[in-house]
């Protein structure tokens, strides 16, 4: 592949797994330091301490897998997965965190519009109600009851002339709401947009959206560790290098094949055995000393 051709492919991905754990540590240590406002400080260092564990404890199962006992193994894996689960619930609750601080303008100015649009709607029904009770009283009093009618009418008037003004200054603060309402969506746009496309409400798209992010975030930390042990030792565990037997490598002999079979030639070849002179031989006899012959 082209990235494992790079020279500075290890070294890179090293930093990747550094950037996107420190990335994961930072949103889960504010987010947690939120949830338990109390006492943000400790909680800081507790999750902090917790978060370089968990690095660590990944390292340190794939190096050593195959050396540490069974329970020792099993502890620690469990202490990392639920890591990786605090890690995101604290993520969660960062995002939940930024998206509600977004969003408070947004519906608050949103649960005016809707109270506004009721009560709207409500002195409208009291005009419509009161409008029908003229005429109903209107046709009750006989044709000839015209100051009687007259009267009534000068009744009613102030009542529906309250309720019209009433309604203009609903109409007016529901207009205001609205023109707010669109400066505020603009921080929120992709959300509202993505709620209507699926049909649901701003919050439901923004946890299955959040939902995602953590399920992602926090495991690719911990894997990008793992890869860069693995890029890091050749895919060699630590217990595998101290078992392998050194093995010496032999070098290949460069002596020439005509001058190594010169060589072997020689060696095979008897060497000349040198022959023996004769002895004089001398008989030594009592009284006398004689010589032989050869």
């Amino acid at each position: 592949m082209f990235l494992e051709k790079i020279k500075f492919f290890i070294p890179l991905l090293g930093f990747t797994a550094l950037f996107v754990a420190g990335n994961a540590a930072f949103f889960s240590v504010f987010g947690l330091s939120k949830l338990f406002a109390g006492a943000t400080v400790a909680v800081i260092f507790m999750a902090s301490s917790l978060e370089l564990a968990k690095l660590v404890t990944a390292a340190y199962l794939y190096r050593y897998w195959g050396i540490i006992n069974t329970f020792m193994k099993s502890y620690l894996l469990v202490g990392v997965i639920t890591l990786i689960l605090i890690t995101s619930a604290g993520i969660f609750g960062f995002l939940s965190n930024a998206y509600q601080g977004a969003t408070i303008e947004f519906e608050k100015q949103s649960t005016t519009l809707l109270y506004k649009e009721d009560r709207l709607e409500q002195l409208e029904d009291d005009k419509v109600y009161l409008k029908d009770e003229l005429v109903q009283s209107l046709s009750s009093l006989p044709d000839n009851y015209i100051t009687a009618k007259r009267k009534l009418r000068e009744d009613y008037n102030p009542k529906v002339l309250e309720l019209n003004d009433a309604i203009l200054k609903v109409k007016q603060e529901v207009g205001d709401l609205k023109v707010g309402l669109i400066e505020t969506g603009v921080d929120v746009g992709p959300a509202i947009y993505l709620a209507r496309a699926f049909n649901t409400d701003i919050d439901t798209v923004v946890k299955f959206f959040i939902f995602i992010l953590i399920f992602v975030f926090d495991p690719l930390a911990v894997s990008l560790v793992v890869a860069y042990q693995v890029a890091l030792t050749g895919g060699v565990r630590r217990y595998e290098v101290y078992n392998e037997k050194k093995v010496v490598e032999k070098k290949p002999d460069t002596v020439n094949k005509t001058t190594w079979k010169k060589e072997k030639v020689k060696e095979l070849k008897p060497e000349p055995v040198p022959e023996k002179k004769p002895e004089i031989a001398r008989k030594v006899r009592r009284g006398g000393i004689g010589s032989g012959k050869t």
